[in-house]
């Protein structure tokens, strides 16, 4: 059965069609890239699945079950976490403070007041192993803030790791890296995605982390998809080289 199936999905502004009648599927311990020039609709697709914005057709159903038009946090408690183009961290407080207030939001009845020791000590340790896995426990106790663009990049998909979630969505994790923190943050998730992680579905301009990363790649233009199925198929596709991968095909 597939983690996440997206059928006919769509959205509309007005005459707009950000999004139209896209199919899009993600298998247990896939990774899939979504790419396409920008406008192309990519993160209003992201939007849909993780239910920022409300489809105008079509249906979103994960691990078996249709969630489309549930509210964002019955979405995120069901297994689905994401991380956005623009960092989402707490500056003011500690890195292992960011990712135990993730862990802990995950929890259900996560803020009542009885049985708050038990969430509290289950949150630490998932927020501490999504550390371990990102390679950030050395830098734990800093505030969020006074870390490198590169590591509260990481920090961030930390946050969404350390709520355990099935499917993790990167929306373009390596923007604004230098070329040394995009390597360093490709052998990261490549170690981490390979120690027995959630399935991925990434948005991303960068072919070659695309290149590095995915088992499969969704091509988008003006809202349709107009290419899908394995990286070196969609690689080597005459049409998507010309329009988007150029010399790096």
């Amino acid at each position: 059965m597939a983690l996440l199936e997206c059928r006919g999905l769509g959205k509309r502004f007005g005459a707009l069609r950000a999004v139209d009648a896209v199919d899009l599927t993600v298998e247990p311990a896939e990774i899939r890239a979504v790419i396409g020039p920008n406008g192309a609709g990519k993160s209003t697709l992201f939007n849909l699945i993780t239910a920022t914005l409300t489809p105008t057709s079509g249906s979103v159903r994960f691990a078996g079950e249709d969630i489309t038009g549930w509210p964002v946090h019955r979405v995120a408690q069901r297994g689905i976490a994401r991380s956005f183009q623009l960092c989402h961290v707490f500056p003011a407080l500690s890195v292992r403070e960011n990712v135990r207030l993730a862990a802990q939001a995950r929890e259900a009845g996560c803020w009542r007041p009885l049985g708050g020791a038990r969430v509290l000590r289950r949150s630490a340790e998932a927020g501490d192993d999504a550390l371990e896995r990102l390679r950030l426990t050395g830098v734990a106790a800093a505030r969020a803030g006074t870390l490198s663009h590169g590591d509260q990049r990481l920090l961030e998909v930390a946050m969404a790791l350390a709520q355990r979630p099935k499917l993790l969505m990167l929306d373009e994790p390596t923007q604004g890296l230098s070329i040394e923190e995009t390597d360093r943050a490709v052998d990261i998730l490549n170690g981490m995605l390979e120690g027995g992680g959630p399935s991925l579905l990434l948005v991303e301009h960068d072919m070659e982390v695309v290149f590095e990363l995915a088992h499969t790649i969704t091509v988008l233009h003006r809202g349709r998809v107009i290419a899908d199925g394995p990286t070196a198929a969609v690689r080597g596709d005459p049409e998507v080289q010309r329009a988007y991968l150029g010399d790096a095909a």
